[in-house]
């Protein structure tokens, strides 16, 4: 076997150049890592008056609503309709707070979702939070890396003073979130280029995320990002929520009964069913939006894209369902099948690749029947 003399000692060729390629890694690594950035948003939680069904039409049929959907839309002397207040994630342009960030029309279908959050593998995520809700909010992020000052979730820890502002941010209150992002919140071995990851209120978290308070993080392999964030072997990419909003729990379940009721006096906060033929589901089952990105029955700004582009999903859900996100017409690429239906329960969060090959607008829904019937479903469509 071929050797050299290093320093004194004989070392197989073949061990140095191991040796060699080791080190050589390292210095990519380093030089890498070196480039690293610290990504800076500044979002604030806002109270908002959302509409789950905007068009006032059920927008798989083109027609008004009818039948079983009124139960879920239709505003009565005991029923909210669907205009609700809730507390949603939105970006501004620096430090003020003054001027909301512009959404771009290609994010417009993220709907009561807030911005997507941005980074590649050794960058940090650092998010300047404020406070604009009447209620006690925080920010908490899966998968990335943080300490205890910016988990954003109060329980016994053990931890005191500086390490317990991030659980519950004040009305008019700021904080300072730093999320380094490791590999480990990176794409894994079976995943593509960039996966996603949750954030959300987790001060009392069942209210929190039922008020509204929901977003993403697009976590991209080292190297594999344009200079706007997206990750550069993709065309287009979507992300989509499918979650149950149960209004009954949200902190602004008094304020939407006094506002859009009709007749705030005569709701039956506990009813369950009516007694009568043509309605049988009562007020609780009315407050229940079956929604994607905060849309029902179609209602949601159209998923364009065009034939031929490599288009990347970002499925995630909350709540307490299971969906099975299908897509009519296409197939994805998630974890190595080729499939058109996911499953995903909550807090799960998935990544998945179509390549478009098909000319139209199709139907893109939950495929558990009961949820498709309430209105889990919205529209997408493929240009030439």
């Amino acid at each position: 076997m071929l050797a050299v003399r290093f320093k004194g000692w004989i070392v197989p060729c073949v061990g140095l150049m191991l040796v060699f390629a080791v080190a050589t890694l390292m210095a990519r690594q380093r030089a890498e890592s070196s480039n690293a950035r610290t990504h800076t948003y500044y979002i604030a939680a806002d109270e908002v008056e959302w509409d789950y069904a905007p068009t006032g039409i059920n927008g798989m049929t083109g027609k008004p609503f009818e039948g079983s959907a009124n139960v879920y839309v239709k505003r009565g002397p005991d029923r909210i309709g669907h205009v609700y207040r809730k507390a949603i994630y939105r970006e501004y342009t620096d430090e003020t707070f003054t001027t909301l960030k512009p959404r771009p029309p290609k994010w417009e279908h993220l709907g009561l979702l807030g911005p997507v959050l941005r980074a590649e593998v050794d960058d940090t995520i650092q998010v300047v939070f404020k406070n604009n809700a009447s209620i006690p909010y925080s920010m908490h992020p899966h998968g990335v890396f943080y300490t205890k000052s910016s988990e954003g979730v109060p329980y016994y820890d053990g931890t005191s003073g500086a390490d317990k502002k991030d659980d519950a941010v004040p009305p008019g209150g700021t904080h300072t979130y730093v999320w380094p992002v490791p590999e480990r919140a990176g794409p894994g071995p079976n995943d593509p280029s960039s996966v996603v990851w949750l954030y959300h209120s987790h001060t009392y978290e069942t209210k929190d995320v039922n008020a509204g308070l929901i977003g993403t993080i697009v976590v991209t392999a080292r190297g594999m990002a344009k200079p706007d964030g997206t990750p550069k072997d993709v065309d287009r990419e979507f992300v989509t929520l499918f979650m149950v909003f149960d209004e009954n729990v949200s902190w602004y379940r008094e304020y939407n009964i006094q506002t859009y009721a009709e007749d705030p006096g005569s709701v039956d906060r506990k009813e369950i069913f009516q007694d009568n033929e043509t309605e049988f589901r009562g007020f609780i089952e009315s407050n229940l939006m079956f929604s994607i990105n905060g849309f029902v029955f179609s209602n949601n700004p159209m998923l364009v894209m065009k034939k031929g582009e490599r288009v990347r999903w970002y499925i995630v859900a909350l709540g307490n369902a299971n969906h099975t996100p299908h897509w009519h017409a296409h197939t994805v690429l998630h974890s190595g099948t080729q499939t058109d239906t996911l499953l995903i329960a909550p807090a799960m969060m998935l990544t998945a690749d179509m390549v478009t090959d098909n000319v139209g607008t199709w139907m893109y829904h939950c495929h558990v029947n009961f949820h498709l019937d309430a209105g889990m479903h919205i529209l997408y469509r493929v240009d030439p």
